[in-house]
C-alpha cells in the first residue's frame, strides 16, 4: 500500500458548478415568470385595478360623504366583481341611492362592465352576553 496514490476529486469544484447551475436555473425561471406575467397583462391589471379602486373610493366620498373600502376580482382580463364595503350602516342615505352611486362609480372608473357589484356594510363585532359566551366556550371542551 505504500507508494499508491489515488486521485481524489476536489469537493469544492463540484459545489461551485452546482451553485452556478442552480443560480442560472433560478434566473431562467424568474425571467420566464416575468415574461408570462407581462405578456398576459396580469401586472397591468393589478396595478390599474388598485388605481381604479382608489378612484371609486374617492368618487363615493364625494357622492355619499363616507369612504368605503373597494375590492375587485379579475378573471382572464374580465372584471368579475367589485365589492364596495362601507364602514357602517348609513342611516341618512337610502339603499337605492347608495347602490346607484356604487354602480355609477364602478362603471366610470373601471371603464369596464363588472359582472357583479356587491354592496356591503361593516357591522362591527357581534354582541353577546357573558353567559352566552361562557356557554359557547364550554361546548368545545371534551
Amino acid at each position: 500500500m505504500q507508494g499508491t496514490s489515488a486521485a481524489v476529486p476536489s469537493a469544492r469544484a463540484g459545489t461551485v458548478d452546482a451553485k452556478f447551475g442552480a443560480m442560472v436555473r433560478n434566473l431562467l425561471v424568474l425571467a420566464l415568470l416575468a415574461g408570462c406575467a407581462a405578456g398576459c397583462g396580469l401586472v397591468d391589471a393589478v396595478f390599474d385595478g388598485f388605481k381604479h379602486a382608489k378612484a371609486v373610493e374617492n368618487d363615493l366620498v364625494a357622492m355619499v360623504g363616507v369612504k368605503p373600502a373597494v375590492g375587485f376580482n379579475w378573471h382572464n382580463g374580465r372584471l368579475t366583481s367589485v365589492t364596495v364595503t362601507f364602514p357602517s350602516l348609513l342611516q341618512d342615505k337610502p339603499l337605492q341611492e347608495l347602490a346607484g352611486a356604487a354602480r355609477t362609480a364602478v362603471g366610470k372608473e373601471f371603464k369596464q362592465r363588472a359582472d357583479d357589484v356587491v354592496l356591503a356594510f361593516s357591522l362591527g363585532p357581534s354582541e353577546t352576553s357573558a353567559a352566552q359566551a361562557d356557554q359557547a366556550q364550554n361546548k368545545n371542551l371534551p
